[in-house]
């Protein structure tokens, strides 16, 4: 496992907050010098603790205006052909396997809810080996950005 210090995590919290924010300015609010911030932030690239650098867009501008969390259960034996036709359905933006009362849930985002009932009911519900289906149409969003803190 790789040590990240306090700087570390105090990068990767600001980044969080604003991945656009430029070096010189984010080397401001830390204190630290720039070239010293540039080449935390590349060994933190190059060790894979930052991923990718990417952007939040408003989808209600582009007329994305219902997002749903929906927890399904599958054939088990049908796991990597469900998995696949998944990630083939334009409207679903997150797979994730969980364990509890269903198997998986997935993230669908929509028009509106008439276009979010024929996505669940005409594309995911004809998938076949999913067994049933439960939607959660999402009413109020409240993001977080997370806090990180040195594990040493």
């Amino acid at each position: 496992m790789h040590k990240f210090d306090e700087l570390d995590m105090k990068i990767l919290t600001e980044l969080t907050k604003d991945g656009n924010v430029s070096v010189p300015n984010l080397s401001k609010k830390l204190g630290i010098n720039s070239s010293v911030l540039y080449s935390r932030i590349k060994r933190l690239i190059k060790k894979k603790l930052i991923k990718k650098f990417t952007i939040m867009v408003d989808e209600s501008l582009i007329g994305i205006g219902v997002k749903a969390t929906m927890g399904i259960n599958r054939d088990p034996k049908l796991k990597d052909q469900i998995h696949k036709a998944l990630l083939k359905t334009q409207e679903v933006s997150m797979i994730s396997e969980v364990t509890g009362r269903f198997d998986i849930i997935i993230t669908v985002r929509a028009k509106n809810l008439e276009e979010l009932h024929t996505v669940a009911i005409e594309k995911i519900g004809r998938i076949e080996g999913i067994q049933n289906t439960e939607t959660f149409v999402e009413l109020q969003r409240t993001e977080k950005d997370p806090v990180y803190i040195s594990s040493e």
